[in-house]
Parts: structure tokens; sequence; C-alpha cells
């Protein structure tokens, strides 16, 4: 009994573990000189990992990172997100050319404020990680960025 308690309790620790995994986000904010706001995702890869594009060249391999915005009527989204150029190579794993991002990239989200008073922008990034070796199923990150009321 004790034996099996032991068990399940490393398996649980085991999967909370895991599941941060080799992906960690920064979320944040700030003016831009149009008076546009930019919602900045800041992704961090472990050394060796990396997430993949927003668009993809096939959609029979990897999943591409999907940003998600709440809707709101403090503001809209001014242009689709915006990432860094992606590394392209021909990925013997999924046979097939793919786009990815590895180090600290940052996807940006133009938005246009519609109101003077603060909000708060909500919103969800979905990501799937892979190595040279492994890919870990995708993940969901919710997030959610303050916004000062203007002065």
């Amino acid at each position: 009994m004790i034996r099996s308690l032991a068990v399940i309790a490393f398996t649980i620790m085991s999967a909370f573990t895991f599941a941060s995994g080799p992906i960690s986000w920064k979320f944040s904010a700030a003016s831009s000189a149009d008076g546009n706001i930019l919602v900045s995702l800041q992704a961090n890869c472990e050394e060796g990992w990396h997430i993949y594009a927003l668009t993809l060249p096939r959609d029979d391999g990897p999943f591409p990172t999907v940003v998600r915005m709440t809707s709101d009527k403090a503001y809209n989204a001014s242009a689709p997100v915006q990432e860094p150029l992606p590394v392209e190579v021909d990925d013997p794993n999924f046979q097939m050319k793919v786009r990815y991002h590895t180090g600290s990239p940052v996807f940006t989200v133009p938005i246009k404020r519609t109101s003077e008073g603060a909000f708060e922008v909500k919103g969800e990034v979905e990501f799937m990680s892979c190595n040279d070796k492994t890919c870990l199923p995708p993940q969901v990150v919710k997030f959610t960025v303050p916004i000062a009321a203007l002065k």
C-alpha cells in the first residue's frame, strides 16, 4: 500500500514538473509611436528546444503557434500578430519543410484602444515544442496584460 502511494505521488510530481516544459512565457505591453498598444508575448525556449512559426507550409506536420485574443469593447486588434523571422529547415522527423523559433522570440499583437479607462488584454497562446528527438503535445498558456488609463 505504501509503495503504491509512493508511486502515485512520484507520478503526480513528475506530471507537474513535465507540465512546465522547456518553454516559458512572459507577457507585457507598451505604447507605440502611432498611438497603438503593442502586446508582447515572449517565449523563452530552453537550449535545444523550439516552437513553431505562426504558419507552416503544410497541415500534416507539427502544430503552428496560435495567438488568440479575447474580444473586448476597450480595444480592437489593429493588425495581425507579428513574429520574428523563423528558421526554415527540412525536418527529417516530419519529412517536410518546417519553420520554427529558438531562443527568446517575441510575438507582437498591435491593438487600438477604444476606451480611455484602464482595461486588461486577455488571450492565450497555443504552441508545440520540439527538440531534435521528440515533441511535446501542444500546450495552451492563458495571459492577462493590464493597460493603464490614459492621462
